[in-house]
């Protein structure tokens, strides 16, 4: 089948769906001018040394917080540079067309890796933020979220009404999924029918498995859609049904504007 043939079986699938749900990585980032981790001009390609001490970073938290924030807050170390960026980030077409099935009915979920906060600026309303975002910092002790702009340079570090030490909302390594977000990702994926994924390597755990938690635990008609531009690990097992090769900025918006036009009638 073409890549064109592929594109009309998905609008067909998602418009006819009853609990779509879409998964999404830094791919559909990238152009937003986001560069993504381990690709050619990934951040971490570029600088092994911010890759060695993104490993660290959790450790740092625990052991010396105020350390951990005075060098987020910085702006000089890679990450804190980086994270101060992806708030300036504007959304892009793929963005706005995941957006735009939620707004027709169609799309239930987004469920991102993604930590740059581009669903919620381009009007996605249930957006479950796997890995945390940049707009926020979160208590580990209760769970409890408020707005990065709260944090200031001379209180540091921040602390919950709990008495908790909080820290960036965002999921570092060796730090476990928070409890609440695993939960309702879990959920979407056991109760979709169509799963949408747009813009991952389907490499990084435990997120990956997700689509074969909605392959082993889920509906039994589910139908796994996967738009990326290289194939995947689930691509090449067999996890996916159909693969759509190409940008997601310009493949979703085709998929919305069709799907919207069949929602609507015409």
């Amino acid at each position: 089948m073409t890549v064109q043939d592929e594109i009309t079986r998905a609008v067909s699938e998602l418009a006819g769906s009853s609990h779509a749900i879409a998964l999404t990585g830094a791919g559909i980032s990238t152009e937003s001018g986001i560069p993504d981790y381990r690709g050619p001009k990934g951040v971490w390609t570029l600088d092994k040394q911010a890759e060695a001490k993104a490993y660290e970073r959790y450790e740092m938290f625990l052991g010396n917080p105020r350390h951990y924030w005075e060098e987020m807050l910085s702006g000089q170390g890679a990450h804190g540079a980086f994270y101060a960026a992806l708030r300036y980030a504007q959304p892009n077409p793929g963005h706005r067309a995941l957006a735009e099935l939620e707004r027709v009915g169609v799309l239930k979920h987004v469920i991102t890796q993604n930590i740059d906060g581009l669903h919620r600026r381009a009007g996605s309303r249930n957006v479950v933020e796997y890995h945390g975002s940049v707009d926020r910092i979160r208590c580990p002790a209760c769970g409890s979220r408020r707005g990065f702009e709260s944090v200031t340079p001379g209180n540091l570090p921040p602390y919950c009404t709990c008495g908790g030490v909080m820290k960036y909302d965002v999921v570092h390594f060796k730090e476990p999924i928070p409890f609440d977000v695993m939960e309702e990702a879990e959920h979407q994926a056991r109760v979709c029918d169509i799963m949408l994924i747009c813009g991952t390597s389907a490499v990084v755990y435990p997120f990956a498995a997700l689509p074969r938690t909605a392959k082993l635990g889920g509906k039994s008609t589910i139908s796994i859609i996967e738009v990326n531009a290289e194939p995947t690990p689930l691509t090449l097992e067999g996890v996916t049904d159909y693969f759509i090769q190409g940008k997601t900025g310009e493949i979703l918006p085709e998929i919305a504007a069709a799907v919207r036009k069949i929602k609507a009638g015409e």
